[in-house]
């Protein structure tokens, strides 16, 4: 049996190839590091998180828990190895990064359908099933290839990084530990209080930082979910304030009131060793970096892991050149899968690697793929994918917006945001079940069970 190609090894790619490999299908997956780096990765491990730790909210109810709990009810790897990896993060899934890309590499290593090639895809094969998951970092050889395929260009954008502060060079005198309005664990989070003064200081600092200047190739197109610190500075005053330093929810037990604007700092890992900036992406110099978060209170002596950055982000325009199943109507034998196809956020990642890798899986064994229902977060993002305006398209998280609306509602829940929400999960993962006994009936279902183990951690 001919292997299925799979460029990329991240989250999408290395979801894709389980999901091939479980099914009995052999898979060469192309992983270019350590042999070729990226400004992003800093390590050669497979689904490496190159920005936040976060896998976003695990509250039920929420859009972003409808799509991992799909997920995990349809046997996914790296959701299973995330719950497994998990840290506190308040309503949050947070993962310990190593902890998690050391099990994924692992996982995949140790089965014997995996193939994993360490050496760069510079160009896509003209016959054999080949699925591009090389996120947003595709090199430039293979940009080419897929614009030389689709007829059309690669949009790029770019994404942001956030700093990771050293644990023991925090004053904890001048922070307190806490979650919003007590979610998740109560205190989850590392909270940095500023007053009306302080944050004014902050606020003049970072609109008068010095950033690092783009090249002239680079139009700097910030996805707006994922925007610059300093960007939000520059919209004015209060911006910041009404986004990641909001203190609602935050009542600092010294004083029992909310502090004028919080900083919120999220344990990168179990040992509680680092600690990520949240929401703190930036494109400042590294030196100002370090100047300017060090007028955070709490952080006056920070030594700082990882400084943030930016880094490019390339997509396709997927409605207009990918099918339901994420294959190229230009090139079939062809899948795009992972923030290339279009999607963002981690989760939304692994999905479409998901999805592709039953598609691919239907396909090798002669049978017709069939999209979740439209009702599914699965089906609502893939429809969004391949049905979405192709003349303003953009990259989309999971959201209730995506989701197909219910149908004639009672008054009561029509009237409820929360009860409609409610009723959407519910007759997704009843929908979901369906799918999943129709992908058993075609015996297009895993025949080994997830195997994958979680290490000691770093």
């Amino acid at each position: 049996m001919e292997a299925v190609t799979i460029a990329g090894g991240g989250l999408a790619g290395s979801e894709a190839a389980w999901q091939l490999a479980v099914r009995g299908f052999p898979v060469n997956l192309y992983e270019m590091r350590p042999a070729r780096s990226t400004p992003a990765h800093k390590t050669d491990r497979l689904a490496e998180l190159v920005c936040s730790n976060s896998l976003k909210s695990n509250t039920p109810g929420a859009a972003a828990w409808l799509l991992k709990e799909e997920l995990r009810r349809a046997g996914s790897l790296l959701m299973k190895l995330a719950g497994e990896c998990a840290v506190p993060g308040g309503a949050a899934l947070v993962v310990d990064r190593e902890r998690f890309s050391e099990s994924v590499t692992r996982a995949l290593g140790e089965h014997p359908l995996v193939t994993i090639r360490r050496e760069e895809l510079g160009e896509i094969p003209s016959d054999g099933l080949v699925l591009i998951a090389t996120g947003p970092l595709t090199s430039d050889a293979l940009a080419r290839c897929l614009q030389s395929l689709t007829g059309s260009e690669n949009l790029a954008f770019y994404d942001a990084i956030s700093p990771i502060v050293d644990a023991e060079t925090l004053n904890h005198d001048r922070l307190f530990p806490a979650s919003r309005y007590g979610k998740g664990g109560g205190d989850d989070y590392l909270n940095c209080p500023l007053n009306k003064e302080e944050y004014q200081t902050f606020y003049d600092a970072l609109r008068s930082a010095e950033k690092v200047q783009a090249h002239e190739f680079e139009d700097l197109n910030y996805f707006e979910a994922c925007l610059p610190i300093e960007e939000l500075a520059r919209r004015g005053y209060d911006t910041p304030r009404f986004g990641p330093m909001k203190p609602v929810g935050l009542a600092d037990p010294r004083t029992g009131d909310e502090p004028f604007a919080v900083v919120q700092l999220r344990a990168e890992n179990l040992r509680f060793s680092s600690y990520n900036l949240v929401g703190f992406q930036n494109h400042l110099k590294f030196p100002e970096q370090a100047r300017i978060l060090r007028m955070i209170p709490g952080l006056e002596n920070a030594e700082f892991l990882r400084f943030g950055q930016m880094h490019r982000n390339t997509y396709i325009n997927a409605p207009r050149v990918l099918e339901a199943d994420l294959s190229l109507r230009a090139a079939p034998h062809v899948f795009i899968a992972g923030q290339l196809s279009g999607v963002e956020g981690y989760v939304e990642c692994i999905a479409t690697g998901f999805l592709a890798g039953v598609a691919l899986a239907q396909q090798v064994a002669g049978a017709v793929f069939t999209p979740p229902p439209r009702t599914t977060a699965l089906g609502s993002l893939i429809h969004y994918t391949s049905h979405a305006d192709p003349g303003n398209y953009q990259p989309a998280n999971i959201s209730f917006d995506l989701l197909a609306p219910l149908e004639n509602p009672p008054r009561a829940i029509a009237r409820d945001r929360r009860a409609r929400r409610a009723r959407q999960c519910e007759r997704a993962l009843a929908d979901l079940q369906l799918w999943i006994q129709t992908l058993c009936a075609n015996s297009i279902v895993p025949r080994v069970e997830i195997t994958g183990t979680v290490g000691n951690g770093a």
